[in-house]
């Protein structure tokens, strides 16, 4: 019975293994939620220039607005000109809710403004990126809201921790 264990064991360690290095032991980039702004959110007093800096935008990720009524609104707007000069006349969508989730669903710059066109001038403002889903993540700082996990990057490893602890699970099946 001892013996019919370690088999099994045996085998599920082999597909274990195989599993990681057909693989290539690299980790599947997940999607991501961004809160902007982190702790202080959508509001005039954050520094959205740092919080973007580094920060990559995925097709599937999120990005999730915090702010107060007292903040205004949330315009999205269509181009870089109604950006750049807080022109708030023909908004795509305006957002009113306090809590906005925002799924980024397809490649391209998107552009929201504070409604205020006073915080909006005063950088209350923020374009976002949105590249493909497939290319490799970037590892952003640690000032990210807890929200998200680093991918791994040229440097790491074939297979790292994982495939090393799957062989010696497996050594020790084997009896060496």
């Amino acid at each position: 019975m001892a013996a019919s264990g370690r088999l099994y064991g045996l085998v599920v360690m082999v597909v274990v293994v195989a599993f990681l290095v057909g693989h290539g032991g690299q980790k599947v980039a997940a999607e991501m939620d961004h809160v902007v702004g982190s702790d202080r959110g959508w509001d005039p007093s954050s520094d959205l220039a740092s919080w973007l800096s580094g920060r990559e935008f995925r097709v599937g990720d999120k990005i999730w607005f915090t702010y107060s009524a007292v903040q205004g609104r949330i315009a999205e707007v269509k181009s870089k000109e109604e950006y750049e000069s807080c022109d708030l006349s023909n908004p795509i969508k305006m957002y009113t809710d306090g809590l906005e989730v925002i799924s980024l669903a397809e490649e391209g710059i998107r552009y929201f403004l504070s409604s205020k066109p006073e915080n909006c001038k005063r950088g209350l403002k923020l374009h976002v990126e949105v590249m493909p889903k497939e290319s490799p993540r970037i590892e952003v700082s640690s000032d990210s809201a807890g929200f998200e996990a680093p991918s791994p990057s040229a440097s790491t490893p074939l297979v790292g921790g994982s495939f090393m602890l799957s062989l010696v699970v497996l050594a020790f099946y084997v009896g060496f």
